[in-house]
Order: C-alpha cells, then structure tokens, then sequence
C-alpha cells in the first residue's frame, strides 16, 4: 500500500508517531538524515503519562525493564544535604506507574527502532527533507539520501519531527517566538572507578555559582553530570569537560576516569505559531522547546505524536471527519505554552544567583520543602503535574459535558480494581464507552449497532472518590482521555456526538 504519511525525524517523537501508526495499520515513510539512532543520553526521564500510553501499545513492560526508577533526591548547598525527597510512593493510587523512570534516550529509541523492525518498518537514514509544496490535495516532497538521486514523492500528509532547527517548520514559515537563556549549560556523561551514587537517587546542588544535577545513568559506574559553565568560560563555545573538570570534582568531589560524551549549549522557551497548516504538522521540539526542569521536553513530543496518530489514522481510514485534525494543534500548543511558561519560571528560580535563589537554597529548600512532600496532597499534585497527567483538553471541540468530578477534555482517572484496573480496556486503543456501575439496554443495543466496547465496572465507593459518576457514561477516546461524560446515559447525545465528527470505532467493518 502506498505510504500515506511522510514523518520526518527519527528522534523520540518520530519513532513514537511511526510506531503508534504502524499499530493502526497505516502505512506511512520515516526518514531521518542521521546515520542511525543516538549515542548519548540526551533525555533521561520518562514519565507516567507516556508509560501508559506505552502500555497501551504493549511496550511499557520492555520500557520500564531497561530503565530505572528514580526514588529519591538530595538537595545540597556542596558541602551538606540540605533536604532529600523520597519518591518511592510518589504517585501511589494515581497511575499503574507511580514513580519517574529513568531511561537513557539513546536506548529509548534503540528500542522503539527495534520494535518497528518486528513489523517489518525500518528507518530511512541518512536520508533528508530537501523540500516541499502543499498542493491542498497532497504534500509533494523532495527527499534526498546521500549518494542517490533526489525523489520525488506525494503524501496525504507531512509531520515535521526535526527538532528545534525543523526543515518542515522553517518550510511552513512559522515564527518560533521566545528566548534564550544568558547561561551556558554543559551535560556529560562519565564513568568513574567506583560506585558513587546509589543507582536509583540523583543529587542537586546548588550554591552561589549556579546549580548542578547528578546522577547514575546505565550502570552504577555511568554518571549523568548537568550544570552551568562558569561566566569565565562562557565565551569559549568550543570548551571540553577538562577545562571545567577541577570546577566540577570540587562540587560534587567526582573523578572522572573516562569522559563518554561532553556538550555544551544554550537552553531556549520558543513555542511555535501554530503546530499545523493545511496537510503539515510539527511535533517535539520543532514546535516546542523549554528548560530541562521536570524533563518534560521528550515526554511533551512523544504526547505529541500519540495526540496526532489516532486522529490521523482515523481520517485515512475513513473513521472520522478531516475536522478531528483540527484539534491537534489546540490540544497541543495550549499545554506546550502553558509548560513553557511554568518550567520557564521554575528554572530561573533554580539558576538565579541573586535574591530568590539564595532565599531558596537557604530557608525553601532546607525548611520548607521537607514539609511540603510529606503532605499526601501535595505530594500527589506535583506528581500529577510531573507525570503529565493533569494534561486537559477541556476547551477542545472533541470535548463535551461533565458528570461528578470526571469532565471532558481529562484523561481518564485510573482505578485499580480486583485483579486489573480501569486501564486494561485502552490497550484497545479504540473509542469505548465505560460505565462505572450498569448500562441500560438501550445503550448497549446502540453500542452494539455501532461496534462500540462497552466496558462496565461494578460500582465501589472509591469509583466515587477518583470523581466517577456511578451510572454516568464516558466516552473514551483512542489516547485514554475522556470525549464525552453524561450523567443520564442519553443515548441521543452520544449518537449526536458521534455524528458530529463522523467517528466510527477503528475495528467497526
């Protein structure tokens, strides 16, 4: 079958969205103009939003397997442990994956590259965008790979998963607004003779020079090392770990006996204009970038790529209206400047050395802090905000109704139940209708008719507290959150919603 989709970029967000359609049936070409996957650890943190959504592909298990859990953080001045943060029940009762993984970026993509494989797809490297025109009809591309001649080949659609440099973006004429922090930053990846850190802690220190973030990576000998590079070097963008070594062995008193990869470079907040026009979309940093706080930045354009697969797979396969493509770019770009403006203000209050900083190395974090994380509820905000899964798309148009606390537009509240959970269903990854205590026959004579899952729940008490509605319906979408909630099973208002975007379940005949 012809490829449909042409995604160019092999990164996290590229490989994410071919994997995700691949499991749709759609066929598609992903090229990336690299020689192959990446060789550092450039990403790190993989978080309970995108877990589940790797659940619901049958990935999660080999994800969680090769990475490891971050269950603590010390918070230090470099000379003592001012306050450490024990995440090992972080995110109990909210998620099937209650902690932040920890998972080397270049071994995410070594697996997700190695599952494309097992269905028979493989990465067109060394192959790159040179060009393209947006017909109305389809995308005609001119593709380049080195030592061949240029192509030339028609798309229904494009999706720019370039980074922060995108081709397709730049293509689009989109403005990137935002800044640039005055800071350098390094990041290195070490080994050092012996085992300093237990495996699964990390190590913040922060003190009148700036802040510097530590912990293991791979193996207990492998050390993620990030911070910024003294003012003295700021000007010298060519600067290796040896001319910073002694500035860094002194903070954290860490001997680097081999050095496996050094960077340096410049931390940006752009959120693009728009994240789609006409048959073009950008995805990941091609349309986003933001400070490292939280490591949201991978995790945001894997949440891209899912937002977009389903619906795409559902406009090629005739299962919904061209419209539903429409609200990608407000599902998306909303929370992208919402994050950018949140991990904008929590990172200049990390890296400042003026007032605020010293406020917060020296009274924040050693008094404050503490006591806040062991408060249940704000232990379990920060972990809905860390995780990603207080992502909403309340104001989208797919978006309709509210029954007790559970409104449209928010990912489904997980529940545990005897033996499974509420989450088990959405590995369907289809539309479904869930009733936490009884559907009435007429709902489910029309589910039936219209090749919906019904999935009911026998009502508990704690249904209840996770906000359900006993006996209200929900409309599930694909990526697990809520389309449509409805107190009084009103038959008539989910056909008038189905209609209203042609929506039709992915295994309906």
């Amino acid at each position: 079958m012809k490829p449909q989709i042409l995604i160019v970029g092999a990164g996290p967000t590229g490989l994410d969205l071919a994997y995700s359609l691949a499991n749709f049936g759609v066929p598609f070409r992903i090229i990336e103009k690299k020689s192959g996957t990446g060789t550092a650890s450039r990403a790190l943190a993989v978080h309970a939003r995108i877990l589940e959504h790797y659940q619901q592909l049958g990935l999660s298990d080999r994800i969680v397997s090769r990475g490891q859990p971050i269950l603590s953080l010390d918070l230090s001045d470099g000379k003592e442990v001012k306050a450490n943060l024990k995440f090992h029940d972080f995110g109990k009762g909210l998620s099937p994956f209650p902690f932040i993984l920890s998972l080397p970026q270049d071994e995410h993509e070594e697996i997700l590259v190695d599952e494309l494989k097992k269905l028979g797809i493989k990465v067109e490297w060394n192959t790159e965008l040179s060009s393209f025109t947006d017909t109305g009809e389809t995308v005609n591309a001119v593709l380049k790979k080195e030592g061949h001649p240029e192509e030339t080949a028609d798309f229904a659609y494009l999706c720019g998963c370039d980074g922060a440099g995108s081709t397709v973006r730049k293509g689009l004429d989109l403005g990137f607004p935002g800044g640039t922090y005055d800071q350098l930053f390094f990041v290195a990846d070490v080994e050092t003779e012996k085992s300093e850190v237990e495996m699964e802690k990390m190590d913040m220190y922060m003190d009148n020079d700036g802040f510097m973030l530590y912990m293991s990576v791979r193996n207990k000998y492998t050390k993620r090392i990030l911070g910024v590079v003294p003012e003295e070097f700021n000007d010298n963008m060519a600067i290796e770990y040896s001319n910073i070594s002694d500035y860094i062995e002194k903070k954290i008193e860490v001997t680097a006996s081999r050095v496996n990869w050094f960077s340096t470079y410049r931390v940006h907040n752009r959120v693009s204009d728009h994240f789609a026009k006409g048959r073009v979309f950008i995805l990941g940093d091609a349309g986003h970038l933001h400070s490292p706080a939280g490591g949201q930045g991978m995790n945001t354009g894997i949440g891209d790529a899912f937002n977009l697969s389903w619906k795409l797979a559902a406009v090629i396969k005739e299962k919904a209206a061209h419209s539903i493509l429409e609200t990608y770019e407000t599902e998306r770009i909303a929370f992208a400047r919402t994050l950018v403006a949140t991990t904008d203000k929590a990172f200049q209050t990390i890296i400042n050395q003026k007032l605020p900083g010293t406020v917060l190395r020296k009274f924040f974090i050693p008094y404050v802090l503490p006591s806040l994380f062991k408060v249940s509820l704000t232990k379990k905000n920060g972990f809905k905000i860390l995780s990603q899964i207080h992502i909403n798309y309340r104001k989208s148009a797919l978006s309709k109704g509210k029954a007790g606390k559970v409104f449209a537009g928010m990912r489904l509240p997980w529940i545990e139940l005897a033996g499974s959970d509420n989450f088990f269903p959405l590995r369907s990854v289809d539309w479904q209708i869930h009733i936490y205590g009884q559907a009435s026959k007429e709902l489910m004579d029309f589910a039936h008719a219209q090749s919906l899952e019904v999935h009911e729940f026998a009502w508990e008490p704690k249904m209840q507290k996770a906000g359900f509605q006993q006996n209200a319906l929900y409309l599930v979408r694909p990526d697990g959150h809520v389309a449509l909630a409805n107190k009084a099973q009103e038959v008539s208002v989910l056909k008038d919603y189905l209609d209203e975007f042609g929506i039709v379940a992915f295994h309906a005949k």
